[in-house]
């Protein structure tokens, strides 16, 4: 017995020592990830078509986009974003847009030249990320419920909580959620199965109703459109709020069921499989559980402007920018390099290099070098829209006080 418990004592003694000789070493820690967005110098003769591109087309974008950014004096900068100048260092080029005429392609960008400064960016350490389109869609409708019209586009429910998460903490900034509060708590909201099941009927919040579930479900992905009326005439409706669950892309279901490839991913084909799949369809429409909620806008008194974006002003086609409101702030000129297909078959790819706005986001466009290019209404606009998912990387064009301070001036 004795001996048994000196052995004993031996194995406790020797056994951290034998146990630290055999033990696997401890895995190496893994290198920092990159930052979700970083910065490079670069100047304009870094920017790929710079001197081709018709500046003029981007003008009204700018103009409207700068007495939002002046009017957020005392505060950091654009959105907050201390990063992207302050408001007065904007001020010399805002000035400068306004004393211009509309069709000075050339004047805007001596201006541009003279006040701003060229910034390469980088996702993740990345210089490229995905580029797709989106438009203003038009559908069948009516603003009373009848037969062939019983689809509901719903007001924002009074007791929807929308909530913007920056203002909470800073890390936050650009996330928002939404809920309903019961109990001095904020609960999600329902789903959009949930919704579909009666969760608002009985409420008076139908603003329209649409004749086509899958015309419906894609008026919400696109955030507004035009329902042209069994009554007569155009309803534009623009987005009022989310339910606060996240997007979840359709395609991306598809793929991951081995429906589809990524390549074959795009709206024409989505749609054709949902028309070609009647009884999946409504299931696969339901693992998107965000829900969009419209409000009727005013006819526009400039026909070529599109619905208001999330920066509150009318979207210009070709020139407005849906981009990652965490890492991009609303109102920001930004150079674009990357592609789009053709409007008609065979749909080649072209070149887009152009000035644009950032005036938009969307539940999808996530991450530092990530975008939505609006392209307008109509059929061109939807052909080139449904079908635009290329690779790209943008410049973000900043005062020179704020280029400086990054250390890529």
């Amino acid at each position: 017995m004795l001996r048994w418990r000196v052995l004993s004592l031996g194995l406790l003694l020797l056994g951290p020592l034998l146990l630290g000789a055999c033990a696997p070493k401890a895995p190496a820690p893994e290198p920092p990830k990159p930052p979700a967005i970083a910065f490079r110098p670069a100047t304009f003769a870094d920017l790929p078509g710079w001197q081709a591109d018709r500046l003029e087309e981007a003008f009204a974008a700018l103009r409207e986009s700068c007495p939002r950014i002046l009017a957020q004096r005392g505060k950091a900068g654009p959105d907050g974003f201390a990063v992207y100048g302050k408001p007065e260092e904007w001020q010399p080029f805002c000035t400068g847009i306004a004393r211009l005429q509309a069709n000075d392609g050339a004047g805007l960008r001596r201006l541009i030249e003279a006040e701003l400064q060229p910034v390469a960016v980088l996702g993740e350490g990345k210089a490229e990320g995905l580029f797709t389109g989106y438009y203003e869609p038009s559908l069948k409708g009516s603003r009373q419920r009848r037969p062939g019209y019983d689809v509901p586009l719903y007001k924002l429910p009074p007791d929807l909580v929308q909530v913007d998460l920056g203002l909470f903490r800073p890390e936050w900034r650009g996330q928002r959620t939404a809920g309903r509060v019961e109990g001095g708590f904020l609960k999600p909201y329902d789903d959009r199965a949930g919704i579909e099941a009666g969760a608002l009927a009985g409420r008076n919040l139908e603003l329209a109703w649409a004749a086509d579930p899958v015309a419906a479900f894609f008026l919400q992905i696109q955030g507004s459109g035009r329902i042209e009326l069994a009554e007569g005439g155009v309803m534009r409706v623009g987005f009022a709020g989310q339910n606060g669950h996240v997007y979840t892309a359709i395609g991306r279901v598809l793929i991951d069921q081995g429906v589809m490839t990524r390549e074959e991913v795009t709206m024409p084909s989505l749609r054709a499989w949902l028309s070609a799949n009647p009884d999946k369809a409504p299931a696969l429409l339901r693992e998107n559980r965000a829900f969009i909620f419209f409000r009727e806008l005013p006819a526009p008194t400039d026909a070529t402007a599109g619905p208001p974006g999330a920066q509150g002003l009318p979207l210009r086609a070709g020139r407005s920018l849906a981009v990652d409101r965490s890492h991009v702030a609303m109102g920001l000129p930004l150079w674009l390099a990357a592609s789009y297909p053709a409007a008609e078959a065979p749909y080649a790819e072209q070149p887009l290099n152009r000035l644009m706005v950032a005036q938009d986001t969307g539940g999808a466009i996530r991450g530092g070098v990530r975008g939505d290019v609006f392209w307008g209404h109509g059929q061109a606009a939807e052909a080139i829209a449904g079908r635009m998912k290329h690779q790209g990387r943008y410049w973000f064009l900043l005062p020179k006080p704020a280029a400086a301070r990054l250390g890529v001036s």
